[in-house]
């Protein structure tokens, strides 16, 4: 059976379920406006949603001081270049024509008091690169310290290029020379990852969709069945052309010894399974067109929406659903004044933001202790490990003994005669 036949049977036996790539924002606006098809495929909803009033939920929200619906100042415009990162935390903005900069806008209490009255019970989080930055896992566009910054000793031509999928196809080496840096177990989950953490212990957490490949969510005990990593990660691998899997442990030793894995079916390179731009998104991605429509709260933290069509699932909650960014800047949808009704923001260092917004709801004290018996667990583990090295270097070899068990042989062997 020749190799063409071999390729088009396996590309059978994988079919794509629909054409859905990872792009950047500003190709997305060259096709068009980023919102939901009218006739969408199996990733969009199949039926618009009439817009219906959510009673109590409005009448609440009504009655608050909703944030962005009297005069705020207006927010810098952000030029493409150095707009905010596009794996989560916001970089500097670079002002156009006012040098005003946009307030916080108390966004925390508004939806604490909604959750604390039991308003909303199936909260989806949309999360990026900024919820990890204090686990010491650099964002991607942040001057001087982003991973787009850092990229010069790996030579190539423009920083998304080490994300490309068809630069890997004729270069893999500067991606896998990357790799060995940003392969999971160096870092450990910050307070944020464990507030997510405690929205599903509270039983409110329906799916927290990542945009990063750091595995963390799901280190702190984010079930995976509530964690949707739209945008893939190191746990498994596979041939970037036939699709055919391969061992993640062999994939890592093979990266991390600086050797280039390959595929034993078509003989083409091999990569964790990272989704880069130009490939289709994991089939778990669509459960959003599930799991959208259902939330009655959307929190967005640590993601400049710059990455399509990750960016547009925020607008594809109901209209009456309340939305809260927490983030540095403020971001898509969320630059616009006045805002949505139902919309909130609060920016600043997003660790800080989501202790207040904890301490808000009563659940600062549980989520410390969350976080210590998870440390003693890293410690314990370590403890472990070490102590399982230390007895096999000590453990003697083959045919050798001990001094005690010589000692011990001796005093228990007949005393031999002459």
């Amino acid at each position: 059976m020749n190799r063409s036949r071999l390729l088009s049977e396996k590309t059978a036996a994988h079919p794509a379920l629909t054409r859905v790539t990872r792009r950047a924002a500003s190709q997305a606006r060259q096709a068009g406006p980023a919102h939901p098809q009218k006739n969408p495929g199996p990733g969009q909803h199949g039926k618009q949603r009439r817009k219906r009033p959510d009673s109590a939920l409005a009448q609440d929200l009504s009655l608050m001081s909703v944030s962005g619906q009297g005069a705020l100042p207006p927010c810098p415009v952000f030029n493409e270049v150095n707009a905010v990162g596009a794996d989560g935390v916001a970089q500097k903005p670079q002002p156009s024509g006012s040098t005003v900069k946009p307030s916080h806008r108390g966004g925390l209490a508004p939806v604490a008091r909604l959750l604390k009255l039991g308003r909303c019970k199936n909260v989806v989080v949309v999360a990026g690169a900024g919820i990890s930055t204090a686990s010491g896992i650099p964002d991607f566009r942040t001057p001087g310290t982003g991973l787009y910054a850092n990229l010069k000793k790996y030579n190539v031509p423009f920083p998304e290029a080490i994300f490309n999928i068809d630069y890997f196809s004729s270069d893999p080496q500067p991606f896998f020379s990357l790799a060995k840096e940003l392969y999971p177990g160096r870092h450990r989950p910050n307070y944020i990852h464990y507030f997510i953490r405690m929205l599903h212990h509270k039983g409110l957490l329906l799916r927290v969709y990542t945009q990063n490949i750091d595995g963390l969510e799901k280190t702190c005990g984010v079930p995976d069945d509530k964690l949707v990593e739209a945008h893939g990660s190191f746990a498994t691998a596979s041939c970037h052309l036939c699709y055919t899997p391969y061992p993640a442990g062999e994939a890592k030793v093979a990266i991390m010894g600086d050797n280039i894995p390959t595929c034993s079916f078509c003989a083409a390179t091999v990569k964790p399974d990272i989704v880069f731009f130009g490939e289709d998104l994991p089939q778990k991605y669509f459960l959003h067109s599930e799991d959208f429509p259902k939330a009655d709260l959307l929190i967005i933290m640590g993601t400049s929406l710059q990455i399509e069509p990750f960016a547009s699932l925020v607008n594809t909650v109901r209209s009456t659903v309340p939305r809260l960014l927490l983030n540095r800047f403020a971001v898509g949808p969320f630059e616009k004044v006045p805002l949505r009704r139902g919309d909130h923001v609060e920016l600043g260092d997003l660790v800080d933001t989501v202790r207040k917004f904890a301490e808000m709801l009563g659940w600062s004290r549980e989520i410390e202790e969350l976080m210590r018996s998870q440390e003693n667990g890293y410690i314990s583990t370590a403890v472990s490990s070490s102590l399982s090295v230390v007895g096999e270097e000590q453990r003697p070899s083959s045919g050798e003994e001990t001094d005690s068990e010589s000692d011990s042989k001796s005093s228990s062997s007949p005393v031999p005669s002459h």
